[in-house]
């Protein structure tokens, strides 16, 4: 199911897409009707649009982010936490699955764009020296997260983070991007979240430099640490190790 079935068709994937906005209820409930298990990857803001239009009996896999645990106050994470909220207050079964940093995926805008970015820095300005935590995980450890939970039954609704096997100080991180990319990793300086906060407005204007955002430098200030004893135990998924994600990454990249 989707809402723009142009863009569908540019895909060149096989099959007729339902087609429905997820603001529309009423092509909503028409899209979902004798569903008995709804997979979502639509932003969780949009979990209680979906219960409220799926069959009384259907089960949920939904989308969510490890973002609902930031302490920083954003828009993405708010409607997180309140499709989580929605999803729990509903007893409806199945499961809602935060994600931390999803890397690997064709187009994605983190370890692409992190080595983009490292191919010009002579240096690598970082809040704390890039000492706070990240726990990346694969885009295909995603999908083996999210088929594992629509091939099991869920008594009632859980929620679950998934995330990479190891959680690393960003630093380490950069510096694995470049040896996985071909770079040398620059040196990392370390500089207060609050003047680099200040001057991520500017690389807008610099030309073949990736925008990044105030919201990005404050949260890397924060560690993003996740415990996946439940995420084994409930989907039997084991991340692949972040050297080899990387590897498989920037091969498939290669032109």
């Amino acid at each position: 199911m989707v809402r723009n079935g142009a863009k569908w068709a540019a895909l060149g994937l096989p099959g007729a897409p339902l087609l429905a906005d997820l603001r529309d209820h009423e092509a909503l409930v028409a899209a979902l009707a004798g569903a008995r298990l709804v997979a979502s990857a639509a932003h969780a803001r949009h979990a209680a649009a979906i219960l409220a239009a799926a069959p009384a009996g259907a089960g949920f896999v939904l989308m969510g982010s490890t973002r609902r645990h930031s302490r920083w106050p954003d828009a993405h994470g708010d409607g997180v936490r309140a499709g989580e909220a929605a999803f729990l207050a509903s007893g409806r079964p199945g499961v809602l699955l935060h994600p931390t940093m999803i890397y690997g995926a064709e187009g994605e805008d983190n370890v692409q764009r992190l080595a983009a970015l490292l191919r010009r820095l002579p240096l690598a300005p970082l809040p704390g020296g890039g000492r706070a935590l990240v726990q990346p995980i694969h885009q295909d450890d995603v999908s083996a997260c999210l088929l594992a939970a629509l091939d099991r039954t869920w008594d009632g609704p859980v929620v679950l983070d998934i995330a990479g096997p190891t959680a690393l100080p960003y630093r380490e991180f950069l510096r694995a991007v470049a040896a996985a990319a071909g770079l040398r990793a620059p040196p990392v300086l370390p500089i207060p979240a609050l003047p680099l906060r200040l001057l991520a407005p500017l690389t807008r204007l610099i030309p073949g430099l990736p925008r990044i955002g105030a919201d990005e430098i404050r949260r890397l200030t924060e560690d993003k640490a996740f415990d996946i004893a439940p995420m084994r135990r409930e989907l039997g998924v084991a991340p692949r190790p972040l050297a080899q994600g990387l590897a498989q990454t920037f091969a498939a990249a290669a032109p």
